[in-house]
């Protein structure tokens, strides 16, 4: 190959430099190309020609010149961008942009399954056909095929792994179509609508409302459906649960995002009501520097009576105190059966 470097479209040049690099024994993912630009590579990679050193070398000069031009990369396919965003945008909107992907013309629906975890593929080889079953297991990866075939029974196993003997001829549209089958039964479930399970959601909701609301709702709760109410119980946290779920350690790291007012108010209305409440004003203040301590406990003094609405609206907010640390990560609340296990 002799004609000038600028004359070449950019396809041939590419070919070269991919070809040096196999030459070189470099392992290239160029099957994670779209698949009409694999195409087109194999076609150009075919169509070189023996290339003189310093046609080659030019060529290569322009590519790192280029390579070194670059102020960033990017991900370079949709899919790749979603796996960077996942965690960073809602489940709703990143589940909807998967299905928007899939969609597309010319997407691959085989790496949508494929990447179903062994417990979501194992139902899809128990219920459908068993070519379906051997053509899915032949897509797999080794490693997770094996695990599959391990947990279904053994006549099944045997069936699906002498039906793979059959899909030596068959052809890769009819193997689109089974992957765009499968994708559309098993992967487009889309997002749950909500981020929390329905006994976290009606726990957040009574840990906000008062004492005696709570306590109804959930006798009634526990005569309706036990098992739900007992769900719900483990959700809430109130003042109560303080002594409990709360660290002594992680005690001053609350404490210090709390308005001085409230913890008086709190304190001081748990501490005239007695009982659970007392029992968890006074993990507060003895997991606190003394002096601190001393200090709350003469401002409670001169407060003197505490209306109840009041106190339990600062008992609130000590608890949303708490529960707001533990969600940034600041602190981790003990798990009502720790201390159980």
């Amino acid at each position: 190959m002799t004609a000038s470097v600028s004359d070449l479209p950019r396809a041939r040049k590419a070919a070269l430099v991919v070809q040096y690099l196999l030459n070189d024994g470099q392992d290239l993912p160029l099957s994670d190309l779209p698949e009409d630009s694999q195409v087109r590579l194999s076609r150009e990679l075919g169509a070189l020609d023996l290339v003189d050193r310093a046609t080659f070398q030019a060529i290569a000069t322009e590519f790192a010149e280029a390579l070194g031009n670059l102020a960033m990369t990017v991900p370079g396919s949709l899919e790749a961008v979603l796996s960077g965003l996942d965690g960073k945008i809602s489940p709703q909107a990143l589940q909807k942009l998967r299905d928007e992907s899939a969609s597309k013309a010319g997407a691959d629906p085989w790496k949508q399954v494929l990447a179903l975890d062994p417990d979501t593929l194992l139902p899809v080889l128990e219920t459908e056909s068993i070519e379906i079953g051997a053509v899915l297991l032949s897509k797999l990866p080794t490693s997770k095929a094996a695990d599959l075939l391990a947990r279904l029974p053994g006549e099944q196993a045997r069936r699906i792994a002498h039906a793979v003997s059959r899909t030596a001829d068959i052809r890769p549209d009819a193997v689109a179509r089974i992957g765009e089958a499968l994708a559309a039964q098993y992967c487009g479930a889309g997002a749950p609508a909500f981020p929390q399970t329905p006994g976290q959601r009606i726990g957040a909701i009574l840990n906000s409302s008062g004492a005696e609301t709570r306590d109804r709702l959930l006798e009634d709760l526990a005569q309706q459906d036990p098992d739900f109410a007992d769900t719900v119980r483990k959700a809430i946290f109130t003042f109560a649960d303080i002594p409990a779920r709360l660290s002594p350690l992680d005690v001053p790291k609350v404490i210090r995002d709390i308005p001085g007012e409230d913890l008086v108010k709190a304190l001081g209305a748990a501490k005239a009501t007695g009982g659970a409440l007392a029992v968890g004003a006074d993990h507060i203040l003895s997991n606190m520097s003394q002096r601190m301590a001393d200090s709350l406990r003469e401002e409670i003094d001169e407060l003197g009576k505490i209306k109840k609405a009041d106190g339990e609206a600062a008992q609130t907010d000590v608890v949303t105190a708490i529960r707001a640390a533990a969600d940034r990560g600041e602190i981790t609340l003990i798990e009502p059966d720790e201390d159980e296990a």
